[in-house]
């Protein structure tokens, strides 16, 4: 019986990034997976359009590579997203599997990156075991952030940092709470003068390039503008080989 593993992104439309992150992802799973042969669907309609408008490159939908796995005879499906949070995006991917169950002897789901305890603190030791950091300087993460309720993952990511002992690691959002102000407001508490920037995200693309590093109306503009010495780590969480064997361990867990 033919099996088939759907490795599912929010996407990027920055090829430099892609194939340090998403693509080091796929090529990890197909390594630790090879019975099975990898797909790839992108959730955000608006870099798929992007990246078929500017690249000429077509990558499917969540629908759209479920079709093109039952048409090459897949009969059997494990679907793993690399999101971060169980938020919007995953629920629209959950949707989107539900529509197609029906092609298949069976699909099964992994889940995204924080959804245990475990995964909190599997993530945070990842982070910092991968990340260079100087002694006097704290590392401030800036993941998306989202209206969905999901978001409370960011404080309790930052928490898990500080109960395993990882005290200057602050945890902000792009979009929601905490965001840029909490963070400057601890920065204060905390009397560092030295911020490392890194986003908490997937992949690099632009709001690690802008949003976070910009030199203009990003954090970088905002935290050298109150003083601080900032220095950028621009490298996606896909970059982590500690980060991509959890969402391995979330496959196998999937497949039972």
């Amino acid at each position: 019986m033919k099996k088939g593993i759907l490795v599912v992104s929010f996407g990027t439309s920055h090829l430099d990034t892609m194939e340090k992150t998403i693509q080091a992802m796929e090529e990890d799973i197909a390594e630790t997976f090879p019975e099975y042969k990898i797909y790839r669907a992108f959730t955000s309609r608006m870099i798929l359009r992007k990246l078929k408008r500017e690249e000429g490159i077509a990558i499917d939908t969540v629908e759209e590579a479920l079709e093109r796995m039952a048409s090459d005879g897949i009969r059997c499906v494990a679907v793993q997203p690399t999101h971060i949070i169980n938020g919007i995006e995953n629920d629209r991917m959950l949707d989107e599997i539900r529509k197609k169950e029906g092609c298949f002897e069976w699909i099964r789901v992994g889940k995204p990156l924080l959804s245990s305890a475990d995964d909190y603190k599997k993530a945070a030791h990842a982070v910092m075991s991968e990340t260079e950091t100087e002694p006097d300087e704290v590392l401030a993460l800036m993941g998306h952030g989202t209206d969905h309720h999901a978001n409370a993952a960011y404080p309790m990511l930052e928490y898990t940092f500080h109960a395993l002992g990882y005290g200057k690691v602050l945890v902000g959002t792009a979009e929601n709470f905490p965001d840029l102000n909490t963070v400057m407001t601890k920065l204060r508490i905390c009397g560092a003068r030295k911020v490392a920037l890194m986003p908490f995200m997937m992949v690099a693309g632009d709001h690690a390039k802008n949003d976070m590093a910009g030199e203009k109306d990003s954090w970088k503009s905002e935290m050298e503008s109150a003083g601080y010495e900032v220095r950028v780590i621009l490298k996606g969480l896909g970059e982590l080989k500690g980060i991509r064997r959890v969402f391995e361990e979330h496959i196998r867990e999937a497949l039972g």
